[in-house]
């Protein structure tokens, strides 16, 4: 098994000018819609059986449930036992292991594209994720204080990152144009049911915290693990490669050149925007809760996994109805605009919630919003990716930057906000003012998109 990287300042002006982001993408693309070079050239490939669809998407529910529910539960909890009433140092121990994640989810990208070995170029990442994601789950389970927890989740979200970023990479390596869009819609709604899911589950053991841990991660693994049993993963030893790895190059495959892929840089500055909005709120969910109802941190399992069952609905209808919808008319932007305006308007309800009807309305609307514009954008995401026969790993985890990037700086900013006019003592965070600036970020986000990007409607 080797890993051969070429310098992407080696290639020519024709190679680097279809550079672009991400994603998932649609069903059979309408005459209306202005497919990107790269989808030309997709066209011609074989569909994918909906025997492997299914096992990804089932991989899929498991990563996101693995890689999710610490960071949106199990966290919180251990956190409250270690240091009560240390909200803020959530934002930091989230912020450590995105930091983590930022620099090294590139890297397995470029390494897994230039993968020689009899297993493909995807599946030993996969399985390098699993082992290292499980590995966490004692680490954080058992952290005796905040320095072990930190390290514990950042082996968990570098672990199932990885492992999750090559379920991504495999489906841009293998999936035709006509098949994104639905595939895009079927793993959108099950990273949005997989959280909730598993905090269902959770709740029933918030007492014995191992089990908090162990239990989203014991998921993962059979789901990914059936994943990697079954769905082949071409033998990639053939594969040519013209440019070793330098250093240099290795630095500069960490970025793009704006200008000769200016729709990819407005969706990722737009999705940016979206993100640092999205992370914001999603960091402090548990605490905010807790804070608005007048609950125990444990005992805000009950009360997410009524709210966030509730969201199913809304999660499968932004999803499944967004991408199939965008498919069907040949338009992507006016989706991933409502899409930002419903996740808005949630957060302006959530804003002053002070009971449970009206954090339900907030986070339907917020689960909505946010379904409505992943799984858009992510098809828009793969509609203006560069270079998808060589580089996918590398664009894409390029375009994760914009989901990474806001998970070191938004829980540490919105730390800071949470204390603005904020008195002393547990329970005086300024919620309201973190869920506005969410709002309006997430907002701004959608619209660089909608009115920045040309190639695609």
């Amino acid at each position: 098994m080797t890993v051969d990287v070429d310098d992407p300042q080696g290639e020519g002006p024709a190679e680097a000018s279809g550079r672009v982001p991400e994603g998932n993408l649609a069903l059979p693309q309408p005459p209306s819609l202005v497919p990107a070079p790269d989808d030309r050239a997709g066209a011609g490939q074989a569909s994918v059986s909906g025997w492997s669809i299914a096992l990804l998407v089932a991989a899929t529910f498991g990563a996101g449930m693995a890689m999710i529910v610490p960071m949106a539960y199990s966290l919180a909890v251990r956190l409250d036992q270690l240091a009560p009433g240390r909200t803020e140092a959530l934002g930091i121990v989230l912020a450590v292991g995105s930091a983590a994640t930022l620099v090294l989810a590139p890297l397995t990208g470029i390494l897994s594209d230039r993968l020689r070995s009899r297993w493909g170029r995807r599946r030993p990442f996969t399985v390098i994720g699993l082992l290292i994601g499980a590995a966490s789950v004692p680490v954080m389970a058992l952290a005796p204080n905040l320095t072990v927890l930190t390290i514990g989740w950042t082996l968990s979200t570098v672990g199932w990152g990885t492992a999750a970023a090559s379920l991504g990479n495999w489906q841009a390596d293998r999936l035709p144009p006509h098949q994104r869009g639905r595939v895009s819609g079927l793993t959108g709604v099950t990273m949005q049911v997989a959280p909730v899911v598993g905090i269902i589950l959770v709740g029933f053991f918030r007492d014995q915290v191992l089990l908090v841990f162990a239990l989203p991660a014991a998921i993962g693994v059979v789901l990914v693990v059936a994943f990697l049993a079954v769905v082949h993963d071409p033998d990639s030893r053939g594969m040519v490669i013209e440019r070793r790895l330098t250093i240099g190059g290795l630095l500069r495959s960490y970025g793009f050149d704006p200008r000769r892929a200016p729709d990819f840089a407005w969706n990722w500055l737009g999705r940016f925007i979206f993100f640092s909005g999205l992370t914001l709120t999603t960091s402090f969910t548990v605490f905010f809760v807790a804070q608005r109802l007048e609950l125990r941190v444990p005992d805000v399992a009950g009360v997410l996994a009524i709210v966030s069952a509730s969201s199913i609905v809304t999660a499968t209808l932004g999803s499944l109805g967004g991408g199939w919808l965008s498919d069907r008319v040949g338009r992507r932007k006016p989706f991933i605009l409502a899409g930002a305006a419903l996740f808005a308007a949630g957060c302006s309800v959530s804003a002053f919630a002070h009971d449970l009807p009206t954090l339900m309305v907030g986070t339907l609307l917020n689960s909505l919003g946010i379904a409505t514009f992943s799984a858009v954008a992510q098809a828009l995401l793969l509609d203006v990716l560069p270079d998808r026969e060589t580089e996918a790993g590398r664009y894409m985890a390029i375009a994760l930057f914009a989901q990474k990037i806001p998970g070191v700086f938004a829980p540490v900013l919105g730390g800071a906000v949470l204390a603005i006019g904020a008195g002393a003592g547990v329970g005086a965070e300024n919620f309201t003012a973190l869920y506005l600036l969410a709002a309006v970020l997430a907002f701004a986000g959608g619209l660089v998109i909608t009115l920045s990007v040309r190639s695609v409607r």
